[in-house]
């Protein structure tokens, strides 16, 4: 059994993904903002921990992963406010991956999005750059950390119902079931492959599991 801290633990992808690990036989701390929404991570077996991520120190979040094996980042500013976006999506995620560091978490798994990056080609007058802006230097910061990372990065999500299956590097844009992109992290945490890998994908036809193994 592993130690795992989910930060952003009542985000859609997060509380599809709490029950897996936890049937996986995972310990899992859900850091969510709003003790309103403790009784819904409850629900899923995981343990909801009440702290606002924007506003801890780093020494404050490597305190709050101190015995965790892995942190999972799945939270966001959820848009519409560029300042906020900044402080969460690009900030706090460097915060915890400096905190990941500090308190010897080595195990680092990022939620990120296809096509981010530098060269995100968002332009600057559009409301996604931002956020664009944000997650090409949180997922930069975490690829220079010296972590186990491994960054996530879908597709569009969807609400659909999961196929378990997908693309790996597609070569266009596409979608995906946000329950299909829990069910990557989970895959992700557990093959040593994904380790120092950006895992890009859109729905497909080959099994979440081979696929993760095979787009080492």
């Amino acid at each position: 059994m592993s130690k795992l801290t989910i930060i952003g633990g009542h985000g859609k992808v997060a509380l599809l993904l709490e029950p897996m690990l936890i049937a996986a036989g995972h310990e899992v701390d859900a850091v969510i903002r709003d003790a309103h929404q403790a009784a819904e991570v409850e629900a899923t077996g995981a343990n909801p921990v009440v702290q606002d991520v924007e506003r801890l120190s780093t020494d404050n979040l490597a305190e709050l992963l101190r015995d965790s094996d892995a942190v999972i980042w799945a939270a966001g500013a959820g848009g519409g406010d560029p300042a906020r976006t900044y402080a969460v999506d690009r900030d706090a995620a460097i915060r915890t991956v400096d905190a990941a560091t500090a308190s010897g978490t080595k195990r680092y798994i990022m939620v990120s999005y296809l096509g981010a990056g530098p060269d995100h080609g968002v332009p600057a007058d559009d409301p996604f750059f931002p956020y664009a802006e944000a997650k090409a230097a949180a997922d930069a910061h975490l690829r220079d950390s010296g972590l186990d990372w491994t960054i996530v990065a879908p597709g569009a999500l969807t609400l659909d119902p999961p196929t378990g299956r997908i693309e790996t590097d597609p070569s266009g844009r596409g979608s995906v079931p946000r329950a299909d992109v829990a069910a990557v992290v989970e895959a992700a945490l557990a093959d040593p492959t994904s380790v120092h890998r950006t895992i890009a994908f859109v729905s497909g036809h080959t099994r979440i599991t081979d696929a993760v193994g095979h787009s080492a």
